[in-house]
């Protein structure tokens, strides 16, 4: 039996696909913790892997956040399965029960400590020494105490001590005992990156519950060498029921982290902590388990994965417990989606049957809707017009389009340089314009004038210069005039020589330079970052985010990742503050 638990810090961090990933692990029991995903955004790809069964815990109070989920083989489905630890959420058959004195909670206390999705418990039958036994496995993400609230820092010791009395619990009714996941606590000194840093790290309320919930054996076959780290062990742990299976097999290895900090890089330069255990009760510790070791060479989050391999083969139950995913309404054909009441398209006998011309602002599916569905008579290639005996589906909006036999100016004319000093037309001069182009079109209606002349024209007309007309405008912007190359002679007379494209994109391009110099000198841009002292690097540019006097202020920092501070190739202590103005 092989046992697994990740924090994957998002359920999309399966991103070549979720049964390739479970594959990778090679386990039996695959405990994934903080899926941020809540049962409404569970798809069925996630929720129903090939080959294995699952079991998730939903945050109730907030979406995206918190989250665990167990994975199990079918080789290693489960006869039992619940989610919490209190039993409030448990209302089916085939849960795991023994839950413990609850004197020291109030109901409101219970209540909260399972509405965040923390816990997913499973119980295998497993197979040890010709004995048929039970092994309860219980995928936790316990809480982080955030400093800047301190409610949280109770509510994480509320929910250690109500794990603490279930997991006691189980184990004195007759089962074997698992606890793995996130704990969120670094046990010991040996445990940490930087221990030195913390102020009173071995009186923290977590680690003095861990010292009382584990148990100081450390492996028969440990290192002698180092008395001191063996002594260590048992001196600081006292007589608890649990083991820290690694510790168990690894009493003294350094530098093994499971969680590193991915705003500065610490993974770089194994600056990390180690939070993420498998806990067993002492006698399966000692009997069944052959080794525990954890994974930093598995990407994909800022936690790597924990194995243990234990001698006992799992005996599967021949059905999924209720909790099981494949059990959910949207999953098991009892609710159908939406989705499937969608008909798809065939997009062959779409693409052999003529379309009709549809504006370009209809979205694809309103196309389809325009596509004769019944596929009887001919479709016309005509543009169709919606009339008032249209058969359209209340509350649908639909889209009338304006017909008109005028020709439709091209976009390209709106790219053509634009003349410097035509006086923007005013209403009264729009006006003007408009009587004399009117009195020129009645004049020259058996010339080259093709089409009626429009508002908009007028006003196309002023913006741009096109290729057969110019706009001659006098000194006065009431006097506008409209001339072609074709009717010079019938053209007002104007004192203002016309303009040529080529002097107005010669004083456009001055122009655009002389703006270019002007904005480059003001909007100059930041100044270049300093470098640090060490390593003579250019630095980063950092924001304080924390509550305070300083929030908002800008700094820099050595831009390596953060780590021991005798590591040459972590980063300095460089830190300057930006100075206002620059």
């Amino acid at each position: 039996m092989k046992v697994v638990t990740w924090n994957i810090n998002g359920i999309r961090t399966f991103r070549g696909g979720i049964k390739k990933a479970l594959d990778s692990l090679d386990a039996d029991v695959i405990c994934v913790q903080e899926t941020k995903v809540t049962r409404d955004l569970l798809d069925e790809r996630t929720a129903i892997v090939d080959g294995y069964n699952s079991y998730f815990s939903f945050s109730r109070g907030r979406s995206g956040y918190s989250g665990v989920a167990t994975y199990c083989k079918d080789s290693a489905t489960p006869f039992a399965a619940e989610e919490g630890l209190t039993g409030l959420l448990t209302n089916h058959e085939g849960a795991v029960g023994c839950y413990g004195d609850h004197t020291e909670f109030s109901s409101e206390e219970l209540q909260l400590l399972d509405n965040e999705g923390r816990a997913v418990v499973t119980q295998h039958r497993v197979m040890c020494q010709d004995k048929m036994q039970t092994v309860t496995v219980i995928n936790v993400y316990c809480p982080r105490a955030d400093p800047e609230k301190p409610e949280r820092k109770q509510f994480k010791l509320q929910f250690y001590k109500l794990l603490q009395c279930r997991a006691e619990t189980i184990l004195k009714d007759g089962s074997h005992v698992i606890v793995l996941g996130d704990v969120n606590t670094s046990h010991r000194p040996i445990d940490h990156c930087d221990p030195s840093d913390i102020d009173g790290f071995e009186e923290n309320p977590g680690r003095k519950w861990l010292n009382g919930f584990l148990h100081g054996c450390a492996h028969e076959e440990s290192n002698e060498e180092e008395p001191d780290e063996a002594s260590e062990v048992t001196d600081t742990t006292h007589s608890g029921k649990f083991m820290d299976t690694f510790r168990y097999f690894h009493p003294t290895r350094t530098n093994a982290f499971t969680c590193w900090s991915t705003l500065t890089g610490a993974r770089q330069t194994n600056y990390g902590t180690r939070i993420d255990y498998i806990f067993a009760d002492c006698q399966l510790a000692k009997e069944q388990f052959l080794a525990t070791d954890i994974m930093p060479e598995v990407e994909g989050s800022d936690h790597c994965p924990v194995w243990g391999q234990l001698s006992c083969s799992l005996l599967p139950s021949s059905k999924p417990p209720p909790l099981c995913t494949r059990y959910l309404p949207e999953f098991a054909g009892k609710q159908q989606k939406l989705s499937r009441f969608l008909v798809k398209v065939d997009q062959k006998s779409i693409q052999s049957e003529p379309k009709d011309a549809l504006p370009g602002s209809q979205e694809e599916g309103e196309k389809r809707e325009n596509i004769n569905p019944s596929g009887a008579g001919n479709i016309s290639g005509k543009k169709r017009i919606l009339t008032a005996d249209s058969v359209v589906p209340k509350g649908k909006k639909v889209k009338t389009v304006k017909t008109s036999s005028k020709p439709q100016g091209s976009l390209l004319s709106f790219f053509k340089p634009k003349l410097t000093n035509v006086v923007p037309p005013t209403e009264t001069s729009v006006r003007q314009c408009e009587k004399t182009l009117d009195l020129d079109e009645v004049t020259s209606s058996n010339n080259s004038h093709k089409g009626s002349t429009t508002k908009e024209d007028v006003l196309s007309v002023t913006g741009r210069i096109t290729e057969d007309t110019e706009l001659v405008c006098d000194s006065s912007p009431q006097l506008c005039t409209s001339s072609t190359t074709e009717d010079n002679d019938k053209q007002m007379k104007t004192k203002s020589e016309p303009l040529t494209s080529q002097t107005t994109v010669g004083h456009l391009a001055a122009k655009k330079g002389a703006s270019s110099v002007f904005w480059k000198s003001v909007l100059h841009g930041p100044p270049p970052p300093p470098s640090c002292k060490v390593h003579g690097e250019p630095c980063v540019l950092r924001t304080v985010k924390k509550e305070g006097p300083n929030m908002g202020k800008q700094f820099f920092v050595c831009a390596r990742p953060q780590g021991h501070a005798s590591n040459p190739e972590a980063r300095c202590n460089f830190f300057a503050w930006v100075e206002k103005g620059k």
